[in-house]
């Protein structure tokens, strides 16, 4: 049985950047957050991962969102969220 990560850092990049010029994914982004387990399941079936102001549904084997909020509202058109573990706090 695989652990669920308790931490994700997620990145919000905008769609359109395809060649960042040797940016890095973290400096591509307008707005970055580490969010950790709440122990609770969303809608999705997913575990929750909130912080920041965001909160996120995300299967902790693909690294894949769910779903999504920043703000407590749907996040922008443009933007791409983008999801990597985060150094143990």
């Amino acid at each position: 049985m695989s652990t669920v990560p308790k931490r994700f850092e997620i990145l919000l990049v905008p769609a359109h950047v395809e060649d960042r010029g040797g940016a890095t994914v973290a400096d591509s982004a307008v707005r970055s957050a580490v969010v950790e387990a709440t122990g609770r399941h969303g809608e999705s079936g997913y575990p929750i991962y909130e912080g920041h102001g965001i909160r996120a549904d995300i299967d902790p084997e693909t690294g894949t969102v769910e779903a999504l909020l920043v703000d407590g509202r749907e996040l922008d058109y443009g933007l791409t969220a983008l999801v990597r573990l985060a150094a143990p706090g």
